[in-house]
């Protein structure tokens, strides 16, 4: 009888790749590293070889895992879907979601039609501003939920997404050869990225003007493209035409986490958040 891949050890290896630890993966299903690493050596079994790389830091894929990986996305999507629709259980109503400016593209393009695939009787209107505004309106009730970006290790309320490292960013031309009073393209006021530069800049001494505010992440990053502004973005949003600037201050570690109020009933808000989780990248 042919090997056959089981869907519980697919998603456990699905999780270790995105969150890229063995720990947090079994942390996230709520399952002991132990367990975790005997899925991965029994999914390897069917697989024909080994999945991950692994040192005293992360776990990689291998080639193998890079095409197990490629292979079943889709896969358990369809099985989620199909069993959604064989149970007619799933989750309905109308819910409010909150992501900020920089994130919504990822979000709209990426999570969303999982959700809209996943639970048709679910109705999403998304607003996108900065996570400030999107903090106040979802404590107003203004939203249901809310993706936000915050400094770490501060508050804890809200269900944890993923760790962003903000690094300031320029032009190379300007990279090089930093004016003394510095101009910077500033993200909108109730940024957590604004505040974290300015305080920085004022802390070291560092004097500088604004050339462009905005709460557009898409106006300031061309910008700084262009050679005219710094600024500060996640790492993994630096672009070929923008440089690290390692001379600058440093900002602290923020975190991604997503804000939702219980519902009742269906329970609509907790599957987004699901999704959300398990989708969400930088």
């Amino acid at each position: 009888m042919p090997a056959m891949l089981d869907l519980d050890l697919l998603r456990s290896f699905h999780m270790i790749a995105r969150l890229g630890r063995f720990r947090a993966a079994a942390e996230r299903l709520n399952k002991s590293p132990a367990a975790i690493s005997v899925q991965v050596q029994r999914l390897e079994a069917v697989a024909g070889g080994r999945l991950f790389e692994r040192d005293n830091r992360a776990v990689v894929l291998t080639p193998l895992g890079q095409r197990l990986l490629a292979g079943t996305t889709e896969l358990l999507r369809v099985h989620d879907r199909l069993m959604d629709e064989l149970q007619d259980t799933g989750p309905a109503g109308e819910v409010r979601l909150g992501v900020p400016d920089e994130y919504a593209g990822h979000v709209i393009r990426d999570i969303l039609p999982v959700i809209v695939a996943r639970w048709p009787r679910v109705v999403l209107e998304v607003e996108t501003a900065a996570s400030g505004v999107l903090t106040d309106q979802f404590r107003r009730g203004r939203l249901d939920m809310a993706v936000i970006v915050r400094p770490a290790g501060g508050e804890h309320d809200g269900r944890y997404l993923v760790a962003t490292t903000p690094v300031w960013v320029a032009a190379p031309a300007l990279a090089q050869a930093l004016p003394d009073i510095l101009p910077l393209a500033l993200h909108a006021a109730d940024c957590p990225y604004r505040d974290a530069m300015l305080e920085a800049l004022t802390s070291a001494g560092r004097p500088w003007r604004v050339l462009l505010a905005s709460p557009s992440a898409g106006a300031v990053e061309t910008c700084v493209e262009a050679g005219l502004a710094l600024s500060v973005v996640d790492r993994s949003r630096v672009t070929p035409a923008m440089q690290i600037v390692e001379a600058l201050p440093p900002i602290g570690v923020h975190e991604a986490v997503v804000l939702a109020h219980p519902s009742d009933g269906d329970d609509a808000v907790g599957a987004i958040g699901s999704v959300l989780a398990q989708h969400f990248r930088l």
